[in-house]
């Protein structure tokens, strides 16, 4: 069965941080070919979308990039910049967070 993960990334930035950060990210799962995705013999979907807030501005205190959720397995990131997406599509693949972006 293919199931979706869904990479939701906040754009209620005022330097619109978040809007290049989304599109960092397609931009390198069609350079990875990634738009589906064999992990633990799941095939999975990856789609990047955007959205108006994840309330999450006062937890995000790492610096000015956006906040990004993985959905459904969960991790949450902060200040995520758009060199950042190869490592997060990497964390897709193989299963490993990236640390310095987690949020507590």
């Amino acid at each position: 069965m293919k199931s979706v993960v869904r990479l939701f990334v906040c754009t209620a930035q005022k330097d619109e941080i978040g809007k290049d950060v989304a599109r960092a990210l397609k931009i390198e799962v069609k350079k990875q070919g990634l738009k589906s995705l064999f992990s633990g013999g799941d095939k999975h979907k990856i789609r990047v979308q955007t959205c108006n807030c994840l309330d999450l501005c006062k937890h995000c205190k790492k610096g000015p990039g956006a906040a990004l959720v993985v959905y459904p397995e969960g991790p949450v990131y902060g200040d995520v910049k758009p060199r950042d997406a190869a490592d997060i599509l990497q964390h897709l693949s193989e299963g490993k967070p990236v640390k310095r972006l987690l949020l507590d």
